[in-house]
């Protein structure tokens, strides 16, 4: 069985109408649709068509129909007004990065309290075929427009898994649970692929994003589970203030917690980030979790934090992410 939705398929959508002028001229516009060849099937008020055929529908809709009254889904998705349909049409380009895999990857230090590296942040970085760079919230928020998401979180989860067969030290791989229907059948391309490249299952942590935002507790505990089983290790990323995640953190039981960068910058001088903080390295310690302080920018906060008990830290005081050779030799730049 595979996951179609980690795949590029052709888009296709479905447009219903409501009305009385729309529904008399519904059977005519579905004529031409069908004339044009982009027309896939057709009933008395909905009909599917291609992706070619959108556009110009969108625009007749606009001119001659009761738009407002007009509404599409694709796939099996909610019904939506059709205005909306512009989005998906506006951010297509997106197909093209990933089928034709536009990715590498950047790392990033993660040092231990001896400033020693002990791991390296895989961060996905895209670009288009002129070679001009494209920015993460941009990508991934054309992602959630068109329902790529979840190819898109493929594709960074094997091309980060790639990129860790060149480095010696564990790799810290981002993934999204919502982009994931099941562990069993959506990651098991990678860990065949860890396989495939000889890569111990040991160096690899999946890193939890946006945990703060877990909404099915179940669903991810079983892409965890699934994880520990294979070998993995996994970490809970921007865990904060308040640890509105309390009962989610007991139940996981991650390998590694991530202090939210916005308690860690300023933690030196700021009595209520030191509270958060505190706590956070007692809760760490109290599961057996390793604690660990991203966005680190100042000596003090680093020196601050390793004082009081925290064991692993990243930041542009260690580096920032830089290109890795992809023959073995990482290249990491110093701030």
């Amino acid at each position: 069985m595979s996951c179609n939705a980690c795949m590029v398929e052709e888009f296709r959508f479905e447009v219903k109408a409501d009305g009385e002028l729309n529904c008399r001229m519904f059977s005519s516009v579905a004529d031409h649709l069908e004339r044009k060849g982009v027309l896939v099937e057709a009933e008395s008020d909905r009909f599917v068509l291609k992706e070619d055929g959108m556009r110009d529908f969108l625009d007749f809709c606009r001119e001659h129909m009761e738009a407002e009254c007009v509404s599409f889904r694709s796939v099996d998705d909610a019904w939506r007004p059709i205005a909306e349909a512009a989005e998906i049409l506006d951010s297509q380009w997106i197909d093209e990065v990933i089928a034709s895999g536009l990715v590498t990857c950047h790392a990033q230090p993660i040092l231990n309290g001896d400033e020693e590296v002990f791991a390296y942040e895989m961060l996905a970085r895209f670009y288009r075929e002129d070679g001009s760079v494209i920015f993460p919230g941009e990508i991934f928020g054309a992602a959630r427009k068109r329902g790529r998401l979840y190819a898109l979180d493929r594709l960074c989860r094997m091309t980060a898994v790639r990129f860790a067969s060149f480095i010696d030290k564990k790799a810290f791989i981002n993934f999204i649970p919502t982009s994931i229907y099941s562990p069993e059948f959506c990651l098991k391309s990678t860990v065949q692929l860890a396989n495939r490249l000889g890569v111990d299952p040991n160096r690899l942590v999946f890193e939890v994003v946006e945990t703060d935002k877990v909404e099915d507790t179940d669903h991810l505990k079983r892409i965890l589970a699934y994880y520990r089983e294979k070998g993995f290790r996994y970490a809970l990323d921007d865990v904060g203030a308040g640890f509105s995640t309390i009962e989610l953190l007991s139940e996981l039981q991650p390998h590694y917690m991530k202090l939210d960068m916005k308690y860690v910058q300023g933690v030196s001088t700021d009595s209520e980030k030191q509270k958060t903080a505190e706590a956070f390295l007692q809760q760490a310690m109290k599961m057996g979790s390793v604690p660990l302080a991203e966005g680190i920018e100042t000596r003090e906060d680093f020196e601050w934090l390793r004082d009081r008990g925290y064991q692993l830290f990243q930041g542009y005081l260690f580096g920032k992410p830089a290109p890795i050779a992809e023959k073995g030799r990482k290249v990491i730049s110093k701030c």
